[in-house]
């Protein structure tokens, strides 16, 4: 979902809708309320996501990183930043798993990188 939308920007709940109605497949209620939580989540926050990855791909801007790339990335950071019950080493997890099947093995240490940079941080920051 976060694909289409950094496509065609079109506005979230027309997104939600439509990729509900044509593409939503057999879920459960949970399945479907917790990632449409992540996708209007991770598109209401996408600046403050954004400048946090960018602080991390060192010589990479936001707008050259692969589609499927920048919106893995910005899932889990969101995912991170919102979603407490989640431990951040299976939000990494699922990000490789998703890296995996829908991009290259580059794409996955990068991915892997600077998902464990931003999560170095938001664990010193809790401590510090």
């Amino acid at each position: 979902m976060l694909f289409q939308y950094d496509i065609a920007q079109q506005p979230v709940e027309e997104l939600l809708r439509t990729y509900w109605n044509e593409l939503g497949g057999d879920c459960t209620d949970d399945v479907r309320d917790f990632a449409s939580r992540l996708v209007a989540g991770a598109v209401d926050e996408i600046e403050p996501i954004d400048v946090r990855i960018r602080e991390r791909a060192e010589n990479w801007r936001i707008a050259r990183m692969a589609v499927v790339d920048r919106n893995i990335l910005r899932l889990a950071v969101y995912e991170f930043l919102h979603e407490e019950d989640t431990p951040k080493t299976v939000v990494i997890n699922e990000a490789l798993e998703i890296a995996r099947r829908f991009s290259t093995y580059e794409a996955t240490q990068f991915i892997n990188g600077i998902l464990d940079a931003i999560k170095r941080d938001l664990e010193t920051s809790v401590t510090a």
